[in-house]
């Protein structure tokens, strides 16, 4: 259903969600001065070229960023995806988007100095390209490439010590295990550290663990008397239609969810203006739209 590559899917609506979501959090994050470590468990190669070969087999870019940045030509954007765009932009000259930075890359571009940053890739390819890419960015020990399964690597860094952290876990869900394995990731680490910020991209398809996991994980919140999150985009109806040639049309990612922990107190707020203008801009069909929960 999806290739384990991010490069296919770089820049896509759910990129869009999951990558607006992120920046808003960090910004929050950062404004306190203790330092903040930050763990991504699937960072992908951290930066992609839409024009390259990966991207234009897909072109899903074409209805995610591609098409935020030219409805932003004469739609003012929300603050939250304002900020989204002119992050994207920052690794771009002019007024084009080739290059699509990946998590790594969104995460580095907002930490100060003093912060941390710890990158697990297992994908040999993407593993080559994300240490090169890094290696440009002469971060020096502030950011660290590892070789390694991100569900297990992580515990050695929970607590951290500044005690302020946040957990980016975007596997690609093509193994049906990685489901259960972001469940129990998720509440090993609530146990090491139980004030962390815990956010999880899912994509939301026809497979009853997509639908089971976020219910599985506010009642995992619920249980620990933490704070949740969870937002939707939708951008077209997942059902499977036939050409004129009578040919199985599958509809690719329809929508995508970020469901988070201890989230910052603005991002409900920020998301309550952002997402539906991400429905209305994104939207690919009718079916079209945005869900928006919290609890404490």
């Amino acid at each position: 259903m999806f290739s384990y590559r991010h490069a296919f899917h770089a820049g896509n609506h759910a990129d869009v969600l999951k990558h607006t979501v992120l920046i808003a959090a960090l910004q929050y994050l950062t404004e306190k001065d203790a330092a903040l470590t930050v763990l991504d468990t699937h960072a992908g190669a951290g930066l992609y070229r839409l024009d390259g070969d990966y991207a234009k087999t897909s072109a899903e870019a074409a209805d995610g960023i591609l098409r935020l940045a030219a409805a932003s030509a004469s739609t003012p954007l929300t603050p939250a995806l304002q900020g989204y765009l002119e992050l994207v932009r920052s690794f771009n000259t002019g007024h084009s988007t080739k290059v699509y930075p990946g998590s790594p890359f969104i995460i580095q571009h907002l930490l100060r100095a003093h912060d941390k940053l710890k990158l697990f890739e297992l994908h040999p390819s993407d593993m080559r390209s994300l240490a090169g890419n890094v290696a440009q960015l002469e971060a020096g020990r502030q950011v660290a490439v590892l070789h390694e399964d991100g569900f297990e690597g992580i515990k050695k860094f929970l607590p951290p010590p500044a005690r302020r952290a946040l957990v980016l876990c975007d596997p690609s869900y093509e193994i049906k295990s990685d489901y259960g394995k972001v469940l129990d990731m998720v509440q090993d680490s609530l146990k090491r550290f139980a004030t962390g910020t815990y956010a999880v991209w899912y994509p939301i398809i026809p497979r009853p663990e997509a639908h089971d996991l976020p219910r599985r994980l506010k009642t995992m919140a619920q249980k620990a008397g933490k704070s949740w999150l969870h937002a939707t985009l939708t951008v077209k109806s997942s059902k499977i239609t036939e050409t004129l040639e009578g040919q199985t049309k599958r509809p690719g990612l329809p929508a995508s969810g970020m469901f988070l922990i201890n989230p910052p107190h603005t991002l409900k707020a920020a998301l309550k203006d952002a997402l539906p203008q991400m429905a209305t801009l994104l939207a690919q069909d009718k079916h079209a739209t945005h869900t928006l929960e919290s609890g404490s």
